[in-house]
């Protein structure tokens, strides 16, 4: 490996991808600096043979070539109205021209044609349901990829970047970026190597947001508190939700509640797909898969409810880290109770289970009672979304629905950033869900063409 770089990207996934697919025609030495493994060799050891976390340094389920969203369900969003902050950053006009740019290298990539989300008067009948439920339908274009497909464009994308000359040194950490004269110029790998460059790009996802915050401390740079999701997964007989999933896959609802007017929504809607464990560096969450080769009888998607916090309070992570870790405590790692059991003040057990309509999809969950981990207002506005819904897609509010918990989705704290995503300080740039910008993969990959876009001209002016 050379010692001297055009630009140097931490962090391989979708925003560094992508920043790196965007140089790699017209730019000179590129090097991408991933902590993880390739995707052949990501695996978990806990999930394979059925013990517990072994705390795995790096986790290869969040770390390694293509990110946390190597092993999601691949969903493409192609509306600016969900997936991140870009448009504080950009214009609507400009976001919308960048979804429809990435999207079509998805394509190049290999993902499927089909979009889900163009029935535009079925579209109009949900909304005006919604709307006398309380709810508002976010109407967007999705297109899924599937679990599986993602792994096969990902490694696809990467085969194409070493072809193009783009050096990609898997199972290196950043441990410092260096700066000079008020200027990045490099980086510091932990095994004490220095590569230097023209412009740094720092993506290290969401496992990576800790040190990310820490870098921007010790360097200076301001930071904005995020908000923390904390809610649960929500399982059911996929012909409950099929009216819903057949015309949009992916709903979109956003609820307030009557109690507090907590921020309510539905995320990450798997049509026939299966609820798994996310293992966040010993801390065992839940979410969803819909595989693109595979089919369950079942429909899942999460019910996430939104806090901002205000000082002096200024850990959101730590708190949900918490909520989190009560269920690790009392189940041993997830928690499944029937809704009717919930709803009747009292826990599940494997009798009440299988007593129930809903077969579980994930069968290491514990059952148990989610009202002595979430709370109260959380737990309210949760079972409020579900009374609610039960208007658009009869069912949903039945007993026989499964919650599990805790869902979790950590938001990195966002740098003070240029509508390039420059930070404050010269030739650093900061993409993707570990600067809190992005949250999930269309944006993540907008940002990093962005940034790539705009090196690209610095570099050839």
């Amino acid at each position: 490996m050379s010692r001297e770089y055009d630009v140097i990207i931490v962090g391989g996934g979708p925003a560094g991808i992508f920043a790196a697919l965007e140089l790699v025609e017209r730019t000179g030495k590129i090097l991408i600096i991933e902590k993880g493994k390739n995707l052949a060799e990501r695996f978990c050891p806990s999930k394979n043979k059925h013990i517990p976390c072994i705390k795995c340094k790096p986790c290869s389920i969040v770390c390694g070539w293509g990110g946390a969203g190597a092993f999601s369900d691949g969903k493409l969003t192609l509306s600016p109205e969900v997936g991140g902050f870009l448009d504080e950053y950009i214009s609507k006009d400009r976001l919308h021209k960048r979804i429809r740019y990435v999207d079509d290298l998805y394509l190049r990539f290999g993902a499927p044609e089909k979009v889900y989300g163009d029935d535009e008067e079925t579209i109009t009948g949900i909304e005006k349901k919604a709307i006398l439920a309380d709810l508002r339908l976010i109407p967007s274009r999705i297109r899924h990829l599937g679990s599986g497909r993602t792994l096969e464009i990902l490694e696809a994308m990467k085969e194409h970047l070493e072809r193009k000359g783009v050096e990609v040194s898997i199972g290196s950490a950043c441990e410092e970026l260096l700066v000079k004269n008020g200027e990045a110029v490099g980086v510091r790998l932990s095994g004490g190597e220095v590569f230097t460059g023209k412009y740094i790009i720092v993506g290290p996802g969401r496992e990576g947001s800790e040190w990310m915050v820490a870098e921007g401390k010790r360097l200076g740079l301001k930071t904005t508190v995020n908000p923390v999701d904390i809610g649960v997964r929500v399982e059911l007989p996929a012909e409950v939700m099929e009216p819903l999933t057949a015309v949009v896959y992916e709903s979109k609802f956003i609820y307030y509640s009557r109690s507090f007017e907590d921020r309510v929504r539905t995320f990450c809607m798997c049509p026939h797909g299966e609820v798994v464990v996310e293992n966040n560096d010993g801390l065992i969450t839940v979410n969803g898969h819909s595989h693109a080769h595979k089919k369950t009888g079942n429909t899942n998607f999460a019910l996430l409810v939104s806090k901002n916090f205000t000082e002096p309070f200024k850990e959101p992570i730590t708190y949900g880290r918490y909520v989190a870790g009560l269920a690790n405590l009392l189940g041993g790692g997830v928690i499944v109770q029937r809704l009717g059991d919930l709803q009747a003040g009292r826990r599940s057990n494997p009798e009440r289970l299988k007593k129930g309509l809903v077969v579980p999809t994930l069968k290491e969950a514990t059952p148990g009672d989610l009202s002595l981990v979430l709370p109260y207002r959380h737990l309210l506005a949760i079972m409020e979304m579900l009374e609610a819904m039960e208007v658009i897609a009869p069912g949903v509010n039945s007993r026989n629905t499964l919650l599990y918990g805790v869902e979790v989705k950590f938001y990195s704290s966002r740098l003070n950033l240029s509508s390039c995503l420059e930070t404050e300080i010269p030739r650093l740039f900061a993409v993707g869900d570990g600067a809190g910008v992005t949250r999930g993969l269309m944006q993540a990959s907008i940002s990093g063409v962005i940034v790539g876009n705009e090196i690209k001209k610095r570099l050839n002016s």
